[in-house]
């Protein structure tokens, strides 16, 4: 008889295997081992790590559900398509937010969060194949959400990288990349989606209108799926960097899906409400794939935030979130200039609650800093490798804490040595 160890990996596939935990519980394990010790030294664990909000959802929302939760029917099964109320309600918040019209039967599919989506997409979209060159192609940013590769390495399948950089501005070339994946010997054939994340984790950084139609253009050439990742598109401080929808551009219908989250606008990431919405026969495809995997999102979380999705309330939330995000973010770039950080504050993105920086010019790779702030000083950190190659030196930090927690982040590095030229 095999050992356990033996037989599970006699059971799981080799792209499961390989696959290891996500970097944000990996940190969260780190952290844990060492918060007595730190604690101990005055320097009790900061996270810096984790994309979700702190803050409580909205009241009104908490007491829209408290009211669903006596209505009949509310505790049955739900249907993955989502209810009618919820669809309509989506379909009038893409219309009142970008001016973007969907048929909420056809063009609108409700989901447990957008990360469960992408990942039932990308499993749909690809046949799984032994030989590298051989498999089929879904393009990612890099830097970009690590979930991506995860969801892509286990359906058997290649992501291939697309370069964000300041080189680039952020808007790479798409042209170029096609002829280096041919070049490299993937198939043109197998090529079937490119993702794209405006605003972006980990940068922050939006994008324009001009260069997205461009994408699209490409994507219809070459007859492949844009997947437009839009969890962070409520999460901006500067009208002049107001995100948008692909669906404002023309054409984007013809070869576009778009995913949307609940869970950063409306400080709700435990509820997991999302939608995927767009052209009609992916939708169409998507959902009965789905339809044999779950029976829907509690139908009491779609009605309370069916009323969310357009209300004053609603609104004034996300208003009020997003300046306070200004405040923050204000706090922690005059904190790391202090520190002697080189931080082009016109340059700096007015969207997500993230920012991007350079690891201190003593070190040679992100991991060694980010595993020294943790280890000395107690701040939790992510190494811009995480997120892909073009991230090696540089970390990502979430300002999602409190003010105070800011400026002690400040302080103790301050206190404990970490300057960006010493």
């Amino acid at each position: 008889m095999k050992t356990s160890e033996q037989l599970t990996e006699k059971l799981f596939n080799k792209d499961v295997m390989s696959l290891d935990t996500y970097i944000m519980f990996k940190l969260k394990e780190k952290t844990e081992q060492l918060k007595s010790d730190l604690i101990k030294r005055n320097r009790a664990p900061i996270s810096l790590s984790m994309g979700a909000p702190t803050a409580n959802p909205p009241e009104e929302l908490i007491e829209k559900l408290k009211e669903t939760l006596h209505d009949a029917g509310i505790h049955m099964y739900s249907t993955p398509k989502g209810e009618a109320y919820f669809r309509k309600a989506i379909a009038e918040r893409m219309q009142r937010r970008f001016g973007v019209d969907l048929n909420p039967d056809t063009e609108i599919f409700s989901l447990m969060g957008s990360k469960e989506g992408i990942a039932n997409l990308v499993r749909f979209l690809i046949t799984p194949k032994e030989n590298q060159y051989e498999k089929d192609v879904i393009m990612v940013p890099d830097p970009g959400y690590a979930s991506y590769l995860q969801f892509i390495k286990c359906s058997g399948g290649a992501a291939y990288p697309v370069p964000l950089t300041y080189e680039n501005d952020f808007k790479p070339n798409m042209d170029k990349i096609w002829d280096n994946m041919i070049k490299e010997g993937y198939k043109p054939e197998n090529i079937k989606a490119l993702i794209i994340n405006y605003p972006n984790n980990p940068l922050g950084v939006s994008t324009t209108k001009e260069y997205v139609k461009s994408v699209i253009e490409f994507c219809k050439k070459h007859e492949i799926l844009l997947i437009s990742d839009a969890a962070y598109c409520d999460l901006y401080f500067d009208e002049n960097e107001k995100p948008f929808s692909v669906f404002e551009l023309e054409g984007a219908k013809d070869i576009a899906v778009e995913f949307f989250s609940l869970s950063k606008p409306y400080a709700i990431t435990g509820w997991r409400l999302g939608w995927v919405c767009g052209n009609k026969d992916i939708i169409q495809r998507l959902g009965k794939g789905k339809s044999t995997i779950d029976n829907g999102i509690f139908k009491a979380l779609q009605k309370a935030c069916s009323y969310i999705l357009n209300s004053e309330a609603g609104e004034r939330y996300i208003e009020k979130g997003n300046e306070n995000y200004k405040h923050k973010q204000s706090i922690i770039i005059k904190g790391f200039k202090e520190l002697g950080w080189p931080i082009d504050e016109a340059k700096v993105p007015h969207t997500t609650f993230y920012l991007w920086l350079p690891i201190p010019k003593k070190y040679t790779s992100a991991f060694e800093f980010c595993a020294d702030a943790l280890e000395k000083s107690g701040i939790v950190l992510v190494p811009g490798n995480a997120f892909g190659e073009h991230g090696e030196g540089f970390f990502r930090l979430s300002y999602v804490c409190s003010d105070e927690q800011l400026q002690e982040v400040i302080d103790r590095f301050k206190a404990d040595g970490f300057y960006f030229d010493k």
